[in-house]
């Protein structure tokens, strides 16, 4: 009987689902996967973020099923989410607390109720507004950016809901201000967020800036199909300290998007605008076009294939708006690409293996650029053999590490060849805002990464992460024209043939990096955040040593 009540529970939320996203950076993705890794949920894929709440839901409702075999703080973590997405799975408003509905309450510091300034819902329509905010001190000692001090405050709005069980919509608007500090200052800031970077106003006038989201979608009844229209965050790849196909390393973009899903089979186009420069020059028009198929066969083996190309000095071409094609093929078959080198195209295979309870693998290829004629050898007639261009990485998760609950070890280790992500017209490297779209380990360059991160209880997370990496880079001109380029920066491609690619030749840095972080949540949806990074550089082309110290503390409130 109670097999047959989570049924029905489950089929009445995939009908009746909140279909907005919840987004990339949520705390719940970390616990899911952690689930997943525990055979309490089925069917969940880390490797195409995000998903909606609708979904989400499902899957804590599924946990929830094994409540009695989760370890207290497990427990303690699961019975939070269920708060959270109290309205997704029960579809209504008595496990909240509206700010505007109930002035004279003024509950704000309760917390066994999810808080939102307003909330409504009847049986179309769902709204919920909340109010966010940030006080932020940043501070560096550091060989490479200097001493810096700044102090950052924001304070944003944000809306979502569904309409109709079918279209959901979110809105995320904010605005921050520089509170203390200099424009050193802000250039440092800059560097170390990406967010400030793809904020003009802050970088000229130094003072304030500005950043959303926000999308609509609309999911026909089980999400078999979505089709989204907006500005979000997203990823592609099973990575598990950093993503090799599209990451959080640079700043939302602009897209259109399709998705659809059946059994364990899900597929998704994207096409979408970019901001692109050319060497400090500015590209009018920038655009990404991407596919993904994910497989899963069974618990223990999921696989995927992802396809991307990046087209410049275009504004728009239906060749890449269909859904369904082989991006390189129809950029070929576009007619304007005759050269051959104008557009840039990538592609990925990845997969992911859960052997064991607790375990799994994942194994990610890039290939940049594929000449099966110079691919087992080093050279042929007419140039050194460059266009070959390979990026991969392995991983291992581990859940409960020796036997502790809720520590997780991941251990993963990436090489990216010589040029991979840059392309030779400096216009179509895989970027946005000058920031990689993909891992943000450089070109020529490999790094074997270890992070830990554990709940010492349900509202506080620590982090630590270790980082050693190889990279090098150089490049030589004769005035402004180009002598020689290595390889090792993204942004710049051109010269790739002029000389024969070797891993790692050119001015060698090594970098140490070693990062400790908490997320600690006093109160429900009032956060403190602490991050402290060490970076020892080892710049073996010159036998020079350099150290960089980062603190960073914030405090928050979102609801």
């Amino acid at each position: 009987m109670k097999k047959i009540l989570l049924l029905l529970l489950l089929v009445s939320n995939v009908v009746l689902a909140q279909v907005e996203y919840t987004p990339v950076d949520h705390p719940v993705y970390d616990f899911l996967k952690r689930m997943s890794l525990k055979d309490y949920i089925t069917g969940y894929n880390s490797g195409a973020l995000p998903i909606s709440r609708g979904r989400i839901s499902g899957y804590l409702v599924e946990i929830k099923s094994h409540r009695d075999m989760l370890s207290g703080t497990d427990r303690r973590i699961l019975d939070d989410f269920l708060v959270e997405y109290s309205y997704d799975i029960n579809k209504t408003l008595s496990g909240s607390y509206s700010l505007f509905s109930d002035v004279k309450s003024f509950s704000v510091f309760r917390d066994d109720r999810q808080k939102y300034a307003y909330a409504y819902s009847d049986s179309n329509v769902s709204l919920f507004w909340d109010i966010t905010g940030f006080l932020s001190q940043k501070n560096s000692k550091a060989d490479s950016l200097g001493n810096n001090s700044i102090a950052l405050g924001e304070l944003g709005t944000r809306f979502r809901g569904t309409l109709f069980g079918s279209v959901g919509y979110y809105l995320r608007m904010s605005n921050g201000q520089k509170l203390s500090g200099s424009q050193k200052d802000i250039d440092y800031a800059i560097a170390v967020n990406p967010k400030l970077k793809a904020n003009t106003k802050f970088r000229y006038e130094g003072n304030n800036f500005d950043t959303y989201e926000g999308y609509l979608k609309y999911s026909t009844p089980g999400e078999w199909l979505s089709v989204v229209a907006g500005k979000e965050a997203m990823t592609y790849g099973f990575g598990y300290v950093d993503k090799l196909f599209l990451s959080t390393n640079t700043v939302p973009f602009s897209f259109l998007r399709l998705e659809m899903a059946y059994k364990s089979v899900q597929y998704s186009f994207m096409y979408g605008s970019l901001k692109g420069d050319s060497l400090g020059r500015d590209i009018q028009s920038k655009s990404i076009a991407t596919h993904r198929v994910d497989v899963g066969l069974g618990k223990a083996f999921r696989f995927g294939f992802w396809e991307s190309i990046i087209v410049t000095d275009n504004f728009f071409n239906f060749t890449y708006l269909n859904p369904l094609s082989f991006l390189r093929s129809a950029d070929y078959n576009a007619g304007e690409n005759t050269t051959g080198n104008k557009n840039n195209a990538l592609l990925g295979f990845d997969c992911e293996v859960h052997p064991v309870k607790d375990v799994a693998f994942q194994f990610s290829l890039l290939i940049d650029d594929l000449n099966f004629s110079t691919l087992f050898r080093n050279k042929k007639a007419d140039m050194p053999a460059n266009d070959n261009r390979f990026g991969y990485q392995l991983g291992l998760l581990w859940n409960d590490v020796a036997g502790i609950p809720t520590l997780t070890a991941a251990l993963e280790y990436t090489k990216l060849a010589p040029f991979v992500y840059t392309h030779r017209t400096n216009k179509s490297q895989y970027t946005n805002w000058s920031l990689p779209l993909g891992h943000n380990l450089a070109p020529n360059s490999d790094e074997i990464a270890l992070k830990f991160g554990m709940n010492v209880y349900n509202r506080l997370k620590l982090n630590l992460t270790y980082q050693h990496q190889r990279s090098a880079s150089r490049i030589l001109l004769n005035g402004d024209s180009l002598i020689a380029n290595y390889g090792g920066d993204i942004n710049r491609g051109d010269g790739d043939v002029v000389r024969e690619n070797v891993f790692l030749d050119g001015d060698r840095v090594d970098r140490d990096i070693a990062g400790f972080s908490f997320v600690w949540q006093p109160v429900r949806q009032f956060f403190l955040d602490f991050s402290y990074k060490f970076i020892n550089y080892n710049l073996l082309y010159n036998s020079t040593k350099k150290k960089d110290n980062y603190f960073s503390g914030t405090f928050r409130v979102d609801f």
